[in-house]
C-alpha cells in the first residue's frame, strides 16, 4: 500500500518568510554576550529569558529545524533525539540545553509530547531570535545551529549549519564545554 507524507500545515506565512536562501554569518563574536530574547517554553509552560541563566550556568542554544508538528529537518531530527536521549549528560555538568524552533506554540506542543522532550524546547514562530543571531534560512525554515555561552552569558563556541557538517555533534559539544571548567 502506498502512503503519502500529510504536508498540510508546511505552506504557511512562516515557510514563504523563510523560502528564500539566505546564508548564516558568523555575526557573533566570540567572547561577546549574545542578544537576550524570552520565548515561550513549551516543555515547561513558562516563558524564558536568556539573561536569567547569567551568572547561573552554562547554556547550549541548540536552534533547530522543524517544519510542522509532522515534518521534521532531515538533517535535524536524528540531533533532537541525541540531544534529548543525551540531555542529562548536560544537566550532569550543570548546563542548560534550550532548543529553540520556529514552530507555533501548538505545534510545538505536539513535538514535545511525540518525541518526549526532556529539555526546554522553545518556540519562535516568527523567526525573531533566529534573524537577531542571522543564522540564515532555506527552503521555508531557518538554518540550525549551536551555542555555547558561559555561566556570563559570553559565546565561547558556536557552530552554523553548513552542508558538510548540519549540526555539531553531542560530543563536540560536551568536549567545549568540558574545555569551560579546565
Amino acid at each position: 500500500m502506498l502512503t503519502s507524507t500529510d504536508f498540510s500545515g508546511l505552506l504557511n506565512r512562516r515557510f514563504f518568510n523563510n523560502f528564500l536562501p539566505i546564508p548564516a554569518t558568523y555575526y557573533l563574536q566570540m567572547g561577546l554576550k549574545t542578544p537576550d530574547f524570552q520565548l515561550p517554553d513549551i516543555t515547561n509552560s513558562q516563558s524564558v529569558r536568556l539573561s536569567n541563566y547569567r551568572g547561573n550556568c552554562p547554556v547550549v542554544l541548540a536552534f533547530t529545524r522543524i517544519f510542522t508538528e509532522k515534518q521534521y529537518c532531515p538533517l535535524c531530527y536524528p540531533h533532537i533525539k541525541a540531544l534529548n536521549e543525551r540531555y542529562e549528560e548536560f544537566v550532569q555538568r550543570g548546563v542548560e540545553v534550550l532548543m529553540i524552533t520556529s514552530t507555533d506554540e501548538q505545534q510545538s506542543q505536539t513535538v514535545v509530547k511525540d518525541l518526549g522532550l526532556k529539555m526546554p524546547l522553545l518556540c519562535d514562530p516568527n523567526c525573531n531570535t533566529f534573524r537577531r543571531y542571522k543564522l540564515g534560512q532555506a527552503l521555508g525554515a531557518p538554518l540550525p545551529a549551536q551555542l555555547i555561552l558561559d555561566r556570563d552569558g559570553i559565546l565561547r563556541y558556536q557552530h552554523l549549519f553548513s552542508f558538510l557538517e548540519s549540526n555539531a555533534g553531542i560530543d563536540k559539544l560536551l568536549t567545549e564545554l568540558d574545555q569551560l571548567n579546565t
